[in-house]
């Protein structure tokens, strides 16, 4: 294959029961040169030892064994022994299509300024699959290019983490995955888009994304809800966006909203007006601002800059049409907030 190209990041715990598919998974990938490193996180079952099998038969595998560190460190081992230009994160629970790292190795030769690119994918076992997963990857499959990322970012983590091949002195330039009370992988795509690097997603089901009760983001409080709402806040009050002059509006007045866009409102970027269709909440005053109807935004002139505070990707979709046809453009005249 010639210089290696790619170095997989397979961080592990406990994953026998999955870890064989999965490196199997990996094994078929074609035309690519790359290593596998697989960093145990203190594995108790049998996982290091499939790990160092497959290691003996095929000397692209490499397992390293820091102990139990923790994610973050063990992704961040995986980066610093990284000794290709890419890496490709992978779970040990989750499925490559045999073109994955192929296809996204190309797309990111052909597009220099791109610093991550991603792919479509989808959940498995169907059995398992709730409502509220299957909503969101199929938002999460609409996101592709790199203005609908600029665009959505805000909303919730626009890429599966196991899908995605970075550069990796983009990365490492940004500090790598940062420990704390948040998300680290939307964390570190939240300070990609801060720092200018354009992001994109290949239109094509590159991973099988393996759901049950075990998912990080059902157990682990760094996936709560009010993780991912401090850690939007946090950015959103950065954001260059939020600073021209413009007056803020927030579309959505009800209690849910409130609670969450008061950590923006913390940070200094109080609302002109809210926009809500309840017609029960229309002429009240929240916090100071007056409640309007979405018609009165048609026409205003200069235009307000609109952070759309709704929960459901179906809401998300019939607010951006009727913003759309008054005129607002995605990620330069209104934000969509999770």
């Amino acid at each position: 294959m010639g210089e290696m190209e790619i170095s997989i990041v397979l961080p592990f715990r406990d994953a026998a029961a999955t870890l064989p598919a999965c490196l199997a998974s990996i094994g078929r990938q074609r035309r690519a040169a790359f290593e596998l490193l697989a960093v145990d996180d203190g594995s108790a079952d049998e996982s290091a030892a499939l790990v160092e099998a497959a290691a003996w038969a095929d000397g692209r595998v490499r397992l390293l064994r820091p102990g139990r560190v923790g994610l973050v460190a063990a992704l961040n081992l995986g980066l610093a022994e990284a000794r290709a230009p890419l890496v490709a994160r992978m779970d040990a629970d989750d499925l490559m299509h045999p073109d994955r790292l192929r296809l996204q190795r190309d797309y990111l030769a052909a597009r220099p300024e791109l610093a991550l690119v991603a792919s479509r994918v989808a959940l498995f076992p169907k059995g398992l699959v709730r409502a509220g997963y299957a909503e969101y990857v199929r938002w999460q499959n609409r996101v592709l290019t790199p203005a609908q990322v600029a665009a959505n970012i805000y909303v919730e983590s626009p890429f599966a983490h196991p899908s995605v091949m970075l550069r990796r002195a983009a990365a490492l330039a940004l500090g790598g995955y940062a420990e704390g009370p948040f998300p680290e992988d939307y964390e570190l795509w939240l300070r990609m888009h801060e720092a200018g690097l354009p992001m994109a997603k290949l239109p094509r089901v590159l991973l099988a994304w393996r759901e049950g009760a075990a998912r990080a983001s059902r157990v682990d409080p760094r996936y709560a809800r009010e993780a991912f709402d401090e850690l939007r806040a946090a950015f959103l009050a950065r954001d260059p966006r939020l600073r021209q002059g413009r007056d803020l509006v927030f579309w959505g007045a009800g209690r849910p909203t409130r609670l969450r866009a008061r950590r923006l409102i913390g940070r200094g970027f109080a609302p002109a007006a809210w926009v809500d269709i309840d017609p029960r909440k229309l002429g009240q005053v929240v916090w100071g601002a007056p409640v309007r109807p979405r018609q009165w935004l048609d026409g205003l002139r200069p235009r307000p800059f609109v952070l759309v505070y709704v929960t459901n990707h179906g809401a998300y979709d019939l607010i951006s049409g009727w913003l759309g046809e008054m005129g607002y453009r995605p990620g330069a005249d209104y934000l969509c907030v999770g």
